[in-house]
């Protein structure tokens, strides 16, 4: 085939990822039309593998976000689809939920749904997410989609199309379907009437959540923006951990005296919120703000949250709530996959969320998906908005760490894994050792180190005494960097743990810690 080399690298996690346009210095295209043919033949043959049915009963969608490379990368995955002979169902600009809903609203009831997106990443990138109406593949299962498109079988070589071409406006669908979520939690034939609320889609595929949910049922969206899709992203990255993107949604709340602020990311599987006052809900906030969504019909449940999250969220989780935090791994699979473990265990557990603003429900399919947690914020500031408050009461005992830092150390060594592996072991040691020693002896007074356990990701080490806060030390999932995260809860103490990683890293070879 040619492609075996090039197909594996473009694996990330439980999706594909590449380069699929020139113009970015340095960078290479890789996610070629032959090699996207090759990848659609290779899900093509898994989904008949995994449903035990043959081609010629296949129905499939495929949806893309607004980035400039995806009409290109959605006719080739429905060429090789149709040639193969399933039943192609183009559902345009999509998002990435609404592409797994696909498999599972009556009117279409895919068998497999392919989202043609690469996130908040370079516009000159792109990729492929793939659905079954169990849910998104695994790691294991792009493992096996990328196995299979570099096996023999029907050719890749253009054909006459057997199978049968289908279009569907698959966003009024969903559209409809959040709608309906909204009324059914609020009263009224406009429920939202009166409520003021700024949409940034930042010209990715969120726009139609202020156009067909929120304005259809009476809300205020005027002072939206960046709604018309546009793969350059000309305004700011559509991402809401970006300080630009947020930086200027925060902007048109206040300018507008908006009630709320949404902010998605291109393919709307994540989003966060600014409150009536300009207060940025992303981050810790986020996963605090969802989580008071679901504490009073859930009371004493679990949230598995990704491993960088702060002390102080903890505290308002468990301490405000009621609820109880499970500090798991980064990844939105990862957190997801073990919500799902929880209550398979009989741990109920209703919520799994990261910093990012994956946002998962378990009434909601287990599914992250940005528009419907910013459906139940909507829902939740209309009330209050009734009442006469604001959604920043929600908020009001959650406190934030007074410093926070996060540098990434290159790994220089070319087997990276294992030098990782042995910098994390090695890390381990030197806290549970000598690290208590080093940081009195750095901050010239009595400093506690202590290992937390349990512990899922890398090593999260605390501090109490003259300094206190903590850091986590962790391996990158796919590059050569080690991320560490440092947080205090004093002004100057998150110079004082790194000037004590830095006693630690002066023996450290092979890891470029001159950032820290």
């Amino acid at each position: 085939m040619g492609f075996g080399k090039g197909i594996d690298s473009l694996r990330n996690g439980s999706d594909i990822r590449g380069v699929a346009l020139e113009g970015v210095e340095g960078e290479e295209v890789n996610l070629t039309i032959d090699a996207v043919r090759s990848i659609a033949r290779g899900f093509a043959l898994w989904l008949s593998e995994r449903l035990d049915k043959p081609f010629e009963t296949l129905r499939v969608t495929v949806g893309r976000d607004s980035r400039q490379s995806g009409p290109a990368i959605v006719e080739a995955v429905r060429s090789e689809l149709l040639s193969l002979g399933f039943t192609v169902v183009d559902c345009g600009i999509a998002t990435t939920p609404a592409m797994f809903m696909s498999c599972v609203f009556d009117e279409i009831a895919a068998d497999g749904a392919v989202m043609v997106t690469a996130s908040h990443l370079p516009w000159n990138r792109n990729g492929l997410k793939f659905f079954t109406a169990d849910g998104g593949v695994e790691s294991s299962d792009i493992n096996r989609i990328c196995e299979l498109a570099q096996t023999e079988g029907p050719s890749l070589e253009a054909a006459d199309a057997v199978g049968e071409d289908r279009s569907f406006d698959l966003l009024d669908t969903y559209a409809a379907h959040l709608r309906t979520l909204i009324c059914d939690r609020l009263d009224g034939d406009e429920p939202l009437a009166g409520l003021k609320v700024v949409v940034d889609a930042g010209n990715g595929s969120g726009g139609f959540y202020a156009q067909k949910v929120l304005a259809p049922l009476g809300a205020d969206v005027s002072a939206s923006q960046f709604l018309e899709p546009d793969g350059t992203f000309p305004n700011h990255i559509p991402n809401p951990e970006n300080e630009e993107a947020m930086a200027s949604i925060t902007k048109a709340v206040l300018d507008a005296g908006a009630d709320l602020g949404l902010i998605f990311d291109t393919d709307v599987d994540r989003s966060s919120a600014v409150d009536e006052s300009g207060h940025e809900i992303n981050r810790n906030a986020i996963v605090a703000l969802a989580a008071t969504l679901v504490a009073r019909e859930h009371p004493g449940s679990t949230v598995v949250t990704d491993s960088v999250t702060s002390d102080e969220l903890t505290a308002f989780l468990e301490g405000e709530l009621g609820l109880h935090h499970l500090r798991y791994r980064r990844g939105y699979r990862n957190v997801i996959n073990k919500m799902l473990e929880l209550n398979d265990e009989g741990v109920e557990c209703f919520l799994a969320i990261e910093t990012s603003g994956h946002a998962a429900f378990l009434d909601n399919y287990a599914l992250d998906d940005g528009a419907y947690l910013a459906t139940l914020i909507v829902c939740a500031a209309a009330r209050l908005k009734r009442e006469g408050k604001g959604l920043s009461v929600l908020m009001a005992g959650l406190d934030e760490p007074a410093e926070s830092r996060e540098v990434r150390m290159r790994i220089t060594e070319e087997d990276f894994r294992a030098k990782g592996s042995a910098v994390l072991e090695a890390c381990e040691e030197w806290a549970e050792r000598r690290a208590s020693e080093d940081a009195s002896r750095v901050c010239g007074d009595a400093v506690a180190v202590t290992v937390a356990k349990p512990n899922y990701e890398g090593v999260r080490v605390n501090f109490s005494g003259a300094v206190s806060g903590w850091f986590l030390l962790r391996m990158s999932l796919h590059d050569p960097i080690l991320p560490l995260n440092i947080e205090s809860s004093q002004v100057g103490g998150v110079e004082k743990i790194a000037r004590v990683l830095r006693v630690f890293f002066a023996e450290v070879e092979g890891v470029d810690s001159s950032v820290l």
